[in-house]
């Protein structure tokens, strides 16, 4: 959707909070893409204040140079960095068979790892598997919790959570593999990393939610319509999940963190736009 349309569509989208419902106290964040690559990252950062986000999910930073940019600007501009997403679990997925394509995903999650202690965040999230013709499911569900097994004494250590999120990856394709999935390691510092948007193809998130309830590390929020046959991104609120149903299963169980926009990029006036229609999510609109 293009800049014009989008704003062209914020007064049908406009809405007022049902009666008596509760605004859930979830706190707003976005994902850096968001926020686009021109400027400092103070300036970024800044923008997304204005608009209302008091969190940010940045990506993996290889570079300490980079690292420390990225953290004086989230304290100059009082933006959280909550989370971070590990950026090698595609190109390098830990179910590979091949033992350097494993090395390289585990030298990316320990990067990013060091990144959210470095930045003061608490969560990682994490793509666990993927299922291919070269690796069937069991491969993956086997290989996956052998690597985050072996990762979890460093997670301990910088007291980070490894967040599992579900994406279309033909792996954790419901929310009775992905309680079991996390329920496998015993341990506080892995949990769901649970993509509002993502398991529309194959369920209905207000399931998801209350299938995993305390499992929940964080959220991410993005909305879909489905059309001949096709799933499109949309603005929020104009898709087909059904976010009162999504608004009242946060409520019944009791999630209290951080949920993540991770939509296209904008100027400030797509980001405060986008930032109202997060707040009707929240209000139960």
């Amino acid at each position: 959707m293009n800049r014009r349309a989008f704003l062209s569509s914020a007064i049908a989208a406009a809405s007022f909070p049902v009666q008596g419902a509760a605004r859930l106290p979830i706190k707003k964040a976005l994902y850096i893409s968001m926020l686009g690559k021109e400027g400092s990252y103070t300036d970024r950062f800044q923008k997304a204040r204005d608009a209302g986000f008091e969190e940010i999910e940045c990506a993996t930073v290889e570079s300490q140079g980079e690292a420390e940019e990225i953290k004086k600007a989230a304290e100059q501009t009082k933006l959280r960095i909550h989370s971070v997403m590990n950026q090698a679990h595609w190109k390098f997925p830990l179910s590979s068979g091949d033992p350097a394509v494993v090395a390289e995903s585990m030298k990316g999650m320990e990067t990013s790892l060091r990144n959210a202690h470095f930045w003061g965040a608490d969560t990682v999230l994490l793509v666990p598997a993927v299922v291919n013709p070269e690796t069937g499911y069991q491969d993956a569900w086997t290989r996956s919790q052998q690597q985050i097994r072996r990762l979890l004494p460093l997670a301990e250590k910088l007291k980070v959570v490894i967040g599992i999120e579900e994406v279309w990856n033909k792996f954790l394709l419901s929310p009775l593999e992905m309680a079991r999935y996390v329920d496998d390691f015993k341990s506080p510092y892995v949990k769901a990393y649970v993509d509002v948007g993502n398991m529309v193809f194959y369920g209905y998130p207000q399931d998801w939610i209350r299938t995993l309830g305390k499992r929940i590390a964080k959220l991410h929020i993005k909305d879909f319509r489905f059309k001949d046959r096709r799933t499109d991104f949309v603005a929020l609120r104009e898709g087909d999940i059904d976010w009162k149903a999504v608004h009242k299963a946060l409520l019944d169980v009791g999630y209290k963190g951080t949920a993540t926009l991770e939509l296209g990029s904008g100027d400030l006036e797509y980001l405060k736009e986008t930032s109202r229609r997060f707040d009707l999510i929240l209000e139960g609109a």
